[in-house]
């Protein structure tokens, strides 16, 4: 080996470090900076769709009460009618429900029925009008089955 050769001075070939973990590429901060606001808005959304819905979880919990307590009594059908009104003024707040009364009534509950509502014309004549007949026309079972019928179709 001379020490005037400038060729027996060099090195042989080495590769480069492997690069580390971190910092990571700017796409990766991106794919991270992405998911996170798709978390936050799906937490968001179902939230929001949670909080929309309280009205009803209430009002089927109070229909649980009503019917653990069913009687064929005035009384128990207007408090059924009082359940149904106050959804229905939560639900259509600009339709005023909670005016109505008798066949306003029975037509504004079936108005806001799926498809099926003339099978249901009865049992909602009967329901309304048992709140103020001294001996009730409608049976307890037909009428928390047209309840949770209704309920059901409230959904947002």
């Amino acid at each position: 080996m001379m020490p005037d050769d400038p060729l027996s001075q060099l090195r042989d070939i080495h590769l480069p470090q492997a690069g580390g973990f971190w910092p990571p590429a700017p796409g990766w901060w991106i794919l991270a900076f992405v998911l996170l606001a798709c978390v936050a808005a799906l937490v968001w959304l179902v939230h929001r769709r949670h909080h929309r819905n309280r009205w009803l979880r209430l009002a089927k919990a109070e229909l649980a009460d009503l019917e653990r307590t069913a009687a064929k009594e005035p009384q128990w059908f207007t408090q059924l009618n009082t359940l149904l009104k106050r959804v229905a003024r939560e639900r259509y707040p600009n339709e005023h429900p909670e005016a109505q009364s008798g066949e306003q009534w029975a037509a504004y509950l079936l108005r806001h029925l799926p498809d099926d509502q003339m099978t249901q014309q009865p049992v909602v004549d009967a329901l309304v009008n048992s709140a103020w007949q001294p001996v009730p026309s409608a049976e307890p079972a037909q009428a928390l089955g047209f309840a949770r019928t209704w309920l059901e179709a409230q959904k947002c």
